[in-house]
């Protein structure tokens, strides 16, 4: 009758409502389905979406004890970028159905480190046998010391870049976020996809190197699927429509990191030999864990697939002693054997432009192995003492720092640190045209108003790095470019 047909009209007409108990993908039908587009086709893959789903809750549900209440999960096809699992969070038991897991950004934590790495091994700033310093430093910022610790709270000594990443250590990598610049870490990061990266290197300091940046399980995927396709980037899709890939990352680096990422070895000295980054066959991973422990995750490839886990509260209050081994990758695991239930993974061939050497450690360090090398890098001896890459830069001011006197505080207590990053001995400062006394490592200056050109300068009096700054305050500026004395700190 008409009373039944304009009821069924205004039902048709309204959004569809999605129920967890009926639909798998809730998170993916709510964006695509609207009342003109009622009838969609998408890549996701029932039965993998259904198993990612279950393995997701059956690890909440072990986890209910250390307060952690909500994941997601995203499966994407390597060579396609087709999204097969879309997991937004737990369904039915997530404290918040609506918020989709997927697209929350969150703080990356350990998971940014290979992308950091890859910039330092194509550059030519480190090799994965280069030596790395795994001590305590404690590092000056505006804000005030920054005193980077493991996540065991234990120090390794000198490391391989291949024991510092796989192990996830974070001095070193502090230590190669100064060698390959913040600023130039975030641009890559930006190339790769990581929206919410929109400050300057300056803004995030040294906790770049750590993931104080926010991110996406989204953006992540496709950061680390790009890694499994030898550098190459394209979009991931939800929706089966052809995409171009663009070359981002260097090929030959990609593989090394996916290599390092790959080996058990290395990555025993943190987490064992046995853990749930083990997966059945050929696999590159990366777990990280937020500051507080707000944020767990796992993140890896395979052959054919990459997997990413998030494990965390939606209202973001802290997991209690939960981290990303524990936390996400029982999950990323769990998936990824599935997905590999009947086909094994295999390594990737080694691409052109890397070669595999002998490798020995000068005093036992790390065992000799074969290592690979971007071609040119490569070396028989790695040698307990800093490479050549270390030659330090100016770490502040920068160029066209401007630096503002304040009238109401006595000059005396008014003070400009000279940074020099990395810090090594044997470097000086010279401020216009006069050598500082004392080595460069720690020096501060009472500034007077003026355009100033500071220099780091080597041994044998070369120059290595130079910049201009300025001061602007009440008092004239000293024309003799000297300005006031320098203080030396041993």
């Amino acid at each position: 009758n008409e009373r039944v047909a304009a009821l069924t009209a205004e039902a048709l007409s309204r959004a569809p409502q999605i129920e967890a108990a009926a639909d798998l993908a809730p998170h993916v039908a709510r964006a695509l389905l609207a009342p003109e587009r009622r009838r969609v086709r998408t890549t996701l893959d029932a039965g993998v979406q259904r198993f990612a789903l279950e393995a997701l809750n059956r690890q909440l549900a072990d986890l209910a004890e250390r307060q952690v209440a909500d994941g997601a999960v995203l499966v994407a096809d390597n060579a396609s970028g087709e999204v097969l699992a879309y997991v937004g969070n737990a369904g039915n038991s997530a404290s918040a159905f609506y918020v989709d897991g997927v697209r929350a950004p969150r703080q990356a934590g350990s998971t940014l480190k290979p992308f950091l790495y890859g910039m330092a091994l194509e550059r030519r700033l480190l090799t994965a046998a280069s030596l790395v310093d795994d001590s305590p430093v404690n590092l000056v910022t505006p804000s005030g010391l920054y005193v980077p610790q493991n996540y065991d709270r234990d120090f390794k000594g000198l490391v391989s870049a291949r024991t510092a990443l796989s192990s996830s250590l974070n001095v070193p990598a502090v230590r190669t976020l100064m060698l390959v610049g913040a600023d130039a870490f975030v641009d890559r990061l930006r190339a790769l996809g990581f929206e919410a990266v929109t400050e300057d290197g300056e803004f995030y300091g040294f906790s770049l190197a750590l993931g104080s940046a926010e991110v996406t399980l989204w953006q992540l995927a496709n950061a680390y699927r790009t890694l499994a396709n030898a550098g190459q980037w394209s979009p991931l899709v939800v929706e089966p429509v052809k995409t171009r890939a663009t070359p981002l990352l260097d090929a030959g680096a990609a593989w090394i990191v996916a290599d390092m990422l790959a080996d058990p070895l290395a990555r025993s000295r943190s987490f064992g030999l046995h853990s749930p980054l083990a997966a059945r066959h050929w696999a590159a991973v990366k777990t990280g864990t937020s500051k507080d422990m707000r944020d767990n995750w796992c993140v890896g490839f395979s052959s054919r697939y990459t997997v990413a886990v998030w494990v965390g509260n939606f209202d973001g209050s802290p997991m209690h002693d939960v981290s990303g081994v524990s936390g996400a990758a029982p999950v990323w695991l769990e998936v990824m054997n599935y997905l590999h239930r009947a086909a094994p993974s295999a390594p990737p061939s080694m691409p052109a432009g890397v070669e595999r050497i002998a490798v020995q450690f000068e005093g036992g360090l790390e065992p000799a192995r074969e290592e690979v090398f971007l071609a040119g890098t490569g070396l028989a001896q790695v040698a307990a003492k800093p490479p050549a890459a270390l030659r330090p830069t100016i770490g502040y001011p920068r160029e066209g720092t401007i630096i503002a006197l304040v009238p109401d505080i006595p000059a005396a207590v008014q003070r400009v640190r000279f940074v020099m990053r990395p810090e090594v001995p044997g470097y000086r400062w010279r401020l216009n045209a006069a050598l500082v006394e004392g080595n460069a490592v720690a020096v501060f200056w009472s500034p007077v108003a003026g355009r100033h050109r500071l220099s780091l300068v080597d041994a044998d009096g070369g120059e290595v790095d130079a910049v201009q700054f300025e001061v602007r305050g009440e008092r004239a500026a000293d024309e003799a470019g000297g300005g006031a004395p320098v203080a030396a700190v041993p």
